[in-house]
């Protein structure tokens, strides 16, 4: 088979999961990436299509969006069709990020956590416990305390699978280790579980050509809100500042928040040491050491 009968026939695969999951003929499809299309359908609609790519991955993002939108906040496509390979949403046509919009988000982002989740780590209703956050495998395991819920569960899974692999050193790892043991004083005062995105980077958020934000890809589970907010720092948030000015005009932070953020970046931060090797590890290296220095 050349490429060109592989495109093709991968094209078929979009196509015919688009028109199965929403009744509809499907008029062409666009190739976003390996993963991922957008399919125009008869009726004038466009529509995203994601082939999963692990058992329940779909059952877990179609039950994170759903969640997401049972909030009434933060905006997410709608869920117009799924089965156990194959997820259908709508299609989010982008523009410009803007300082409005940004504004609204951070709005919005602070009612979809007070739109709270019955404990830390609570998967999303009709979602598994065995979910992803991006490929990478993430849990979810109810509990009552965020200390020690957010090292078990998700510190310490990716740092031994860092240290098994060689991408941490076995010094490096007794220091994220030492954070782990200080949760308790780093963590900040109790809060209440919220409902989080959960993989809150760019990426994920989706500036929309009407100037409101969508967020997509979701990694959703009850956790601590502050989560969210440094995963949106972590790779450049356009318009961060406006957000965070938007977020605090619904629910200010906590005193000390701006310390915490290191912190709740070690999750994410060890995700991608597994996923992506060495590369990651300084910048892992050094929120262990900001924490470690609080």
């Amino acid at each position: 088979m050349n490429s060109a009968d592989s495109a093709d026939s991968a094209d078929e695969g979009f196509a015919e999961a688009a028109r199965r999951l929403t009744g509809r003929r499907v008029e062409q499809v666009r190739p976003v990436s390996g993963a991922v299309a957008e399919a125009g359908l008869d009726d004038g609609r466009s529509v995203m299509v994601k082939r999963g790519d692990a058992p329940d991955a779909i059952r877990a993002e179609a039950a994170g969006l759903r969640w997401l939108a049972g909030a009434g906040t933060v905006r997410v496509p709608s869920v117009l069709g799924q089965d156990p390979e194959w997820l259908v949403t709508g299609w989010v046509a982008t523009g410009a990020p803007g300082l409005a919009a940004a504004v609204r988000f951070g709005r919005e982002l602070a009612g979809l956590h007070r739109a709270g989740a019955p404990a830390f780590g609570a998967a999303p209703p009709g979602g598994p416990s065995e979910a992803y956050i991006g490929r990478a495998p993430m849990r979810n395991s109810p509990a009552a305390h965020w200390p020690e819920w957010y090292a078990a569960e998700r510190v310490l899974p990716y740092l031994r699978g860092a240290v098994d692999q060689g991408t941490l050193s076995g010094a490096e790892g007794r220091e994220v280790e030492r954070v782990c043991a200080r949760l308790p004083e780093l963590a900040g005062p109790v809060e209440p579980p919220a409902r989080l995105h959960g993989d809150l980077w760019n990426g994920n958020v989706l500036w929309g050509a009407d100037g409101r934000v969508r967020v997509v890809d979701p990694a959703a589970h009850g956790g601590h809100r502050e989560t969210d907010l440094a995963m949106l720092d972590l790779f450049g948030c356009p318009h961060l500042d406006a957000v965070l000015d938007g977020y605090q005009e619904v629910a200010p932070l906590a005193d000390g928040w701006s310390g915490r953020v290191a912190l709740h970046q070690l999750f994410p931060l060890l995700v991608h040491v597994v996923l992506f090797g060495r590369a990651y590890a300084g910048r892992t290296v050094s929120a262990v050491r900001a924490c470690l220095r609080a």
